[in-house]
């Protein structure tokens, strides 16, 4: 994936580790709850070019502090953990658009 490896427990990936063009990077994953958080750690977004399009994914780079001690990472991971049991759950079905009928 991405020329790097995914960090995976229980079937939910968890995170990344990918090289992006400046050296190999730890991304963690994130959702719509936690999007912020990263945000305001100074993280940068999972971006990627694809068909010279601007790619994004659901994760981030792992603030640079939590790199250097398991007890700065583990909030941190357990964010990612949250992140991917929400992504897990089901979806509420929309409801289907009824066909207008053609006379």
């Amino acid at each position: 994936m991405f020329g790097g490896h995914g960090i995976s427990t229980g079937g939910l990936t968890l995170a990344l580790l990918a090289d992006l063009g400046q050296g190999e990077t730890l991304w963690l994953k994130a959702g719509p709850d936690t999007c912020a958080e990263f945000e305001a750690a100074g993280c940068q977004r999972f971006t990627y070019q694809a068909k010279g399009k601007a790619r994004r994914l659901g994760f981030y780079s792992a603030p640079v502090e939590a790199m250097e001690a398991a007890c700065e990472m583990a909030p941190w991971a357990h964010l990612a953990l949250q992140a991917a049991l929400a992504a897990r759950q089901p979806k509420q079905a929309r409801p289907r658009k009824k066909k207008g009928s053609v006379a």
